[in-house]
C-alpha cells in the first residue's frame, strides 16, 4: 500500500506493508532514528511523535493511519536553533541516559502548547506514559517547569 505522510515538513510517499508502523516507517524508511523503539506495547513514551500536533505513541499508529496527515519528530523540532524544550532538557539535564528523552521532548511540546504554564504535578500527569529508567524525573519536571516559563 502506498502512504503518503507530511514529516518535518516534508511530504513523504512510499509502499509499505499493510501492518507496517509508523514508529518502523519513520526509523526504517526515512531513516529518522531519533524516535525509538521501547517497548512496542504503547507503555514506555520513547516513539511518541506529534501527528497533526498532538502527542501519539507512533507504535500504536499504522503508517497507513498517518497517510495524509502531519507527522514531526524530534528531527524537526529544531530549526537553525534547539527547541526552548530542547534547550531547557539540556539546561536542567532533564536527560541521563538518553533513551527516553525524545519521546519525553516530543510529549512536553505538545503539553506546552495546551497549556504553556503547568504546575509540577500537572507535568507529571501529563508525562505518565512516557517512561524514563534513569533520571528519577526530577530533572525533567525541572526542565518543562523551564521551557514553561
Amino acid at each position: 500500500m502506498k502512504v503518503t505522510i507530511e514529516v518535518n515538513g516534508t511530504v513523504t510517499s512510499h509502499d509499505v506493508e499493510d501492518r507496517t508502523l509508523l514508529v518502523h516507517y519513520l526509523r526504517d524508511t526515512l531513516g529518522l532514528t531519533a524516535t525509538n523503539v521501547g517497548c512496542d506495547t504503547s507503555a514506555c513514551g520513547a516513539c511518541t511523535v506529534l501527528l497533526d500536533g498532538e502527542s501519539v505513541k507512533s507504535c500504536t499508529i499504522l503508517a497507513a493511519q498517518a497517510s495524509g496527515h502531519m507527522v514531526v519528530t524530534l528531527e524537526g523540532l529544531a530549526g537553525s536553533e534547539l527547541h526552548p524544550v530542547q534547550r531547557a532538557f539540556r539546561e536542567r539535564h532533564g536527560s541521563q541516559c538518553g533513551f527516553c528523552t525524545p519521546g519525553m521532548i516530543m510529549a512536553v511540546v505538545s503539553l506546552l502548547r495546551d497549556n504553556p504554564k503547568p504546575d509540577r504535578d500537572e507535568i507529571r500527569l501529563a508525562l505518565k506514559g512516557n517512561l524514563c529508567r534513569c533520571t528519577g524525573y526530577q530533572n525533567i519536571v525541572d526542565a518543562v517547569e523551564a521551557a514553561g516559563s
